[in-house]
């Protein structure tokens, strides 16, 4: 059995080092995303399966705010700038988009809610931000979000003295799934 010079065993182990490093830094993105998604962590809302069953007297400011990646050709805004409801109560509020284009665009929206400290608070239990959306050539639609801030939020040592709450939501143009790429490909070659 051959025996590794000092060298050998340096270059292996920096070797080791640099594959380490390289897949915990492949991995530090999504992991930190999902935790934020699971625990509200960075004014990431939390998705639920249903509504609050305990509803409080105690009222809180909901304000939707809208932008747009740079270079994303549709038109996106809230169709409400915001809504007082009670703190467990189930809300329901539209934002609106349009593509303008001559083309078929798609789009993913990515969300917070700012003050950080009501992440962990605020559950979405339907939301357009959870699937890809495709919008068709002068397109206009109505997306829904459907949400609830937990009544804990009352008793929270720091959530206790939130009384307004921002959701914002920016849209990023992403490839089009196959079958609509297929479709746009296919459209304008008959045109041709």
């Amino acid at each position: 059995m051959k025996r590794w010079t000092g060298i050998q065993k340096t270059v292996a182990s920096t070797v080791g080092v640099v594959v380490l490093f390289g897949a915990l830094a492949w991995a530090a993105v999504p992991l930190y995303d999902l935790f934020c998604k699971v625990t509200g962590f960075g004014g990431t809302a939390i998705r639920a399966e249903a509504g609050s069953e305990e509803i409080l007297e105690q009222t809180i400011k909901v304000r939707f705010d809208a932008s747009k990646e740079r270079g994303m050709p549709w038109e996106f805004k809230p169709m409400q700038r915001e809504m007082e409801l009670r703190i467990g109560e189930t809300g329901l509020a539209f934002y609106e988009a349009y593509n303008p284009t001559d083309r078929a665009v798609a789009g993913q929206a990515s969300y917070n809610v700012t003050p950080y400290e009501a992440g962990g608070f605020f559950y979405k239990i339907e939301c357009f931000c959870f699937t890809e959306q495709v919008l068709q050539p002068g397109e206009r639609v109505e997306m829904p979000v459907t949400f609830y801030v937990d009544p804990e939020i009352a008793t929270d040592r720091d959530g206790k003295h939130v009384h307004t709450i921002t959701l914002s939501y920016t849209f990023h143009e992403i490839a089009l799934p196959e079958t609509q790429a297929a479709l746009q490909v296919t459209g304008s070659q008959d045109v041709n």
